[in-house]
């Protein structure tokens, strides 16, 4: 397994597929039908299209806490669910719409979220950092930063000890990377050969401290050797280098029962939330403006489709339009529905409780 290599790529003519020189594009990617490709650029739109019109929500003064958006990283969470299976998992931090949207939940349930309202996926009682979709093996949506990873290395202990063929995605940033969680993690996932690939999404500034400034090392992949784990650093900009590079670590998963790292380097465009004043202070403006123009994932992957014959500007604007209506339906649509109801406050809290086994002991509730 390759260890952060560097060999020179190009761009294969037919499939757009990033590729070693003189190789074959991967075959997960020159197997994608047109549809399939259209799909993939699809999603990623839709997810910008959504984060624009929270944050215009947002701003209304209609979404209330946190917001984190997910705006520059969208290949990301389209690349990884579009290598899912029927039995693989993905867990997530609280940057988690994208993802979200990726795995199929719908806008509305998504929005409806954000607005704090009964319809939500989390009936209105998680917000931004708690979607969850239980039938879509998407766990979330986690707002204490690395607590998904133990969770995630649970989520493929289960799979080992149920004999599935399947994988845990365990998404984290890269300010998550120094949590003692993580690392603990990687311990039991080595040492019990667990299906679990750890996905660190870099944006390069956690939560407004430099990477150079708060993580010794680099990449920061590269810890895994410590735990005797194979790594990959990959370019996020890039929807098939994803895809070519993240599929033989899930295969290998659930074959192998073999963990890994990958290090996905990509940007955020907005503030670590909504709330960021300062997003332009750690940063310069230059550094934000020369990612959109020369590293949007959108941007590139439009670019590569209209090459390949997949794309035109007809499709394009229709496909931007419907993305657009939708999101402005979603909003809506959370506008239009009820809050939660004050009967529900104690529900979705305990398991007990709710389905009544009776094998709770002690006091779960103090005033029972």
């Amino acid at each position: 397994m390759s260890k952060n290599s560097n060999t020179t790529l190009e761009t294969d003519k037919k499939s757009g597929a990033k590729k070693q020189s003189g190789k074959k594009p991967a075959k997960i990617n020159a197997s994608l039908t047109r549809d399939d490709k259209i799909k993939l650029y699809r999603d990623m739109v839709r997810i910008r299209r959504f984060e624009e019109r929270s944050l215009h929500s947002y701003q209304q003064g209609r979404i209330g806490g946190f917001l984190h958006l997910y705006i520059g990283q969208e290949s990301i969470a389209v690349a990884t669910a579009s290598l899912m299976e029927d039995n693989d998992h993905l867990i997530t931090a609280y940057r988690d719409h994208g993802n979200a949207l990726s795995v199929g939940m719908t806008m509305n349930e998504c929005m409806a979220e954000l607005y704090g309202r009964f319809t939500g996926c989390s009936k209105g009682k998680g917000g931004s950092m708690h979607y969850f979709a239980p039938d879509k093996n998407f766990w979330g949506g986690h707002g204490i930063v690395g607590g998904q990873t133990p969770l995630g290395t649970g989520i493929a202990f289960a799979l080992k000890y149920k004999k599935l063929k399947g994988c845990c995605l365990c998404l984290l940033g890269d300010g998550a990377v120094n949590q003692g969680a993580y690392l603990e993690s990687l311990n039991l996932a080595a040492l019990w050969n667990l299906p679990v690939i750890y996905v660190i999404e870099n944006n390069r500034y956690s939560m407004g401290t430099s990477q150079k400034r708060s993580s010794a090392g680099a990449p920061l992949a590269r810890r895994a050797e410590s735990y005797d784990m194979d790594w990959e650093v990959i370019d996020g900009s890039s929807v098939y280098e994803i895809r070519e590079k993240l599929s033989p670590l899930m295969e290998r998963a659930r074959n192998d029962c073999t963990p890994s790292v990958v290090e996905i380097q990509t940007y955020r465009y907005r503030g670590h939330s909504v709330a960021d004043a300062n997003a332009e202070k750690y940063r310069s403006k230059k550094e934000i403006e020369d990612y959109k123009k020369n590293h949007d994932p959108i941007m590139l992957f439009e670019k590569t489709l209209i090459k390949e014959g997949v794309l035109t500007d007809a499709t394009i604007e229709e496909i931007d339009r419907e993305a657009k209506k939708e999101a402005t339906d979603a909003a809506k649509f959370a506008d239009e529905s009820p809050y939660p109801p004050q009967e529900e406050i104690f529900t979705d809290v305990y398991w007990e409780i709710d389905h009544r086994t009776g094998k709770n002991e002690g006091r779960i509730f103090f005033n029972d």
